[in-house]
């Protein structure tokens, strides 16, 4: 690989003109990075590597937690207010309890549920277990008896009334073991109508009147700049519950637990991977390098970018973690994924804290069969102490909707629709913001995870000169390859420079990628670039990604690609794959990091963003600390919030939560005079390429 350091050489190669300026690759050749390729998407493969020491996995967790709870809108959280929890209407189960629930887990939203509890043991402490389902039909209220013989006949079930409802059978059962048992409603499901279940779980299309830069609604493109989103409000109810367990006397905080099967394993393994208080975890047909959720209320941007559910399993480590495989995309767990997982337990020194229950002649279930599973795992790791008969299953009532629903004429239904979800929305956004607004580091660490990268993780960059060096009208123009051997990608870069060089290179971003440096004949500077050139600065330019040479057409990029997913949900494309915008901004950072470290680095780094490159300069400028000296922009008043579409090519998922383009400004530098700025209200005296040139 060829340098800077070997194309300061003497200018001896005659002048040539070009009518486009030089290429980094022949005609119709496209950079070999691997961000060209189709977007990743929940069917794809997730593979976890086991960290080669505990140092190297407490780093890595560290990170894959902050980056789930920026996604999940939960950095910061919200801000807890009184539960105001309402438990009332109890039925008599002979040596179970059931109690109707409601509480706040936001103002005025509502989580609804069950409480199972044992009789007898009063004044001693029990376990509590949290029982979130996953998409079965009517969740609580769902009655299967139409397919129980079926099941009884195939060995997935023993009793009839247990398979008409398994969520109330395993609650009704945990409670016989000694457990206080809360099931409760996915949004959307049973009680939880607040946000309906076509919104919640059935979004396809985007609502045009659920948008805009003030009152917003799910899966719009202001939500997603503020990290909204129904995962994010389902893992706030499943913390919100958890409290819930904790505050009832008869509960060990000690002693907490939480199991479900499908999108409740979902809610199981992300509620145990970030909150510290679970102590044993048992997500059921969910956890696998296959397919990671297909609903819409188990995708957030952001999430899953560079990590999945193995991981997200593994996050809960050391403690105890039992899991179930079927016939589904669990189905390769012996070989793909659980290996891992007891390497990563084995080198935490507690190998026998997980374990895998494969029963692979079963379709995707939570049956008798997995639920005996998880009751001995609970048995042994809640210290229950319960014999084999009392694990085993008995015959269950089953409770129909009108015995368990928790609204009635003393408990009336809350209010609910558009306005309610606009109102919930708009009070999430103004108490994290007023967080945010009183603690810069929140924003600092937010803006870190969304872009994904700073300079210290940049990667290893160096230069090749593949469009070769000619000598100009005073200066050496050089083309080529910056290539980032860590992260696999390569930026087609232009670099200028001057003969009577100062040891300065400006960065100069333009729409149009490195041919910005040029005029229209393709080889003579424009004025600008001529300035700095005369003044002693080198000048270097890019295409970034989707721009000049990473465009197979030439036509500038109007809309980012998505995955082929016929629903409008922004986190089915952006939960797998950063933004386009984020990947520009490691652009930047690898072309920095390179100028910076070169064999003949440079003495300064100045970065320039013309008209249409504002955010990324910003969010550049905001992740480079001191490695810049002088930074120009022109933000042309742009705001994230105002975005109207989630393909835009400057949309970035939780860009507005930690305080948007005036944020990334504020938090970008710690001297106002190395800023040039334009577009926010003010016209500087003097142009970019003269202020740069001081």
């Amino acid at each position: 690989m060829r340098t800077l350091a070997l194309t300061l050489a003497p200018l001896l190669c005659a002048p040539l003109l070009y009518a486009a300026p030089a290429r980094a690759l022949p005609e119709g050749q496209l950079p070999n990075d691997p961000r060209l390729a189709p977007p990743k998407d929940l069917d794809g493969y997730f593979p976890f590597a086991p960290p080669a020491s505990r140092e190297d996995w407490e780093k890595r967790a560290g990170e894959v937690r902050m980056q789930t709870r920026v996604a999940l809108g939960l950095w910061p959280a919200p801000t807890k207010a009184p539960l105001n929890a309402v438990i009332h209407g109890m039925t008599d189960l002979g040596d179970v309890t059931m109690e109707k629930v409601f509480f706040e887990s936001l103002p005025g939203f509502h989580v609804t549920g069950n409480l199972f509890r044992p009789k007898g043991g009063e004044g001693k402490k029990r376990p509590g277990v949290l029982c979130p389902h996953g998409h079965f039909p009517e969740g609580r209220f769902g009655d299967s008896a139409g397919g129980a013989a079926r099941e009884i006949e195939t060995g997935a079930e023993r009793f009839r009334e247990n398979a008409r409802n398994v969520m109330q059978a395993r609650s009704i059962q945990l409670a016989r073991m000694g457990c206080t048992v809360f099931l409760y409603d996915m949004i959307g499901y049973a009680d939880s109508v607040q946000i309906p279940a076509e919104i919640a779980h059935g979004f396809r299309t985007q609502r045009p009147d659920m948008g805009g830069p003030e009152n917003w609604g799910l899966f719009s493109p202001q939500a997603e700049a503020w990290m909204q989103s129904v995962m994010g409000l389902q893992t706030w109810n499943s913390i919100r519950a958890l409290d819930f367990l904790e505050s009832l006397p008869e509960v060990d905080p000690a002693r907490l637990a939480v199991t479900g099967a499908s999108g409740g394993g979902t809610q199981s393994f992300i509620l145990s991977a970030l909150d510290p208080r679970v102590a044993v975890s048992f997500p059921a047909v969910m956890v696998s390098t296959a397919m990671q959720g297909g609903c819409t209320c188990e995708n957030a941007s952001l999430l899953r970018v560079e990590t999945g559910n193995i991981e997200f399993a593994g996050l809960f480590a050391p403690k105890p973690l039992g899991l179930t495989a079927a016939d589904d995309w669990t189905k390769e767990m012996e070989t793909k994924g659980f290996p891992e997982l007891r390497r990563l337990y084995a080198l935490l020194g507690a190998p026998g804290h997980v374990h895998l229950t494969a029963r692979l002649e079963f379709g995707h279930n939570y049956n008798a069969v997995s639920r005996a599973a998880m009751y001995a795992w609970l048995n042994e790791h809640l210290a229950l102490g319960r014999d084999a008969a009392a694990l085993a299953e008995k015959e269950t009532p089953f409770l129909p909707r009108e015995q368990t629903t928790v609204w009635d004429d003393a408990h009336p239904k809350p209010a609910g629709g558009p306005d309610f979800e606009r109102k919930l929305l708009r009070a999430l956004r103004d108490d994290i913001a007023a967080q945010v607004d009183a603690d810069p580091a929140i924003a600092r660490a937010g803006f870190r995870a969304v872009i994904g990268r700073d300079l210290g993780s940049a990667g290893d960059a160096a230069f090749e000169m593949t469009g070769g060096k000619h000598e100009r009208d005073g200066h050496l123009e050089m083309v080529g390859l910056v290539r980032n051997a860590t992260h696999g990608e390569e930026i087609p870069a232009t670099f200028l420079y001057p003969a009577n060089w100062n040891g300065r290179v400006a960065i100069w971003l333009a729409p149009e990628g490195k041919a910005g440096l040029f005029a229209e004949d393709g080889a003579t500077p424009r004025p600008e670039i001529a300035t700095l050139l005369k003044s002693g600065s080198a000048v270097a330019g890019a295409d970034l990604l989707y721009q000049g040479e990473f465009l197979a057409d030439g036509k500038p990029l109007e809309r980012v690609p998505v995955v082929a997913n016929p629903r409008e949900a922004p986190s089915y494309t952006f939960g797998y794959n950063r933004a386009l915008l984020a990947r520009r901004v490691h652009d930047v950072l690898t072309l920095v990091e390179f100028i910076r470290t070169d064999a003949h680095a440079a003495k300064a780094i100045d970065l320039a963003g013309t008209p249409g490159t504002g955010p990324i300069v910003a969010a550049a400028r905001l992740l480079c600390g001191d490695a810049l000296r002088k930074v120009a922009l022109d933000t042309e008043g742009f705001r994230f919030i105002g975005l109207t579409d989630y393909r835009d090519p400057r949309f970035l998922p939780g860009a507005s939560r930690y305080g948007d383009l005036p944020a990334m400004l504020e938090l970008g530098g710690n001297d106002a005079a190395s800023l040039w700025l334009k577009g926010e209200g003010n016209e500087p005296e003097v142009g970019m390429a003269d202020w740069l040139a001081q």
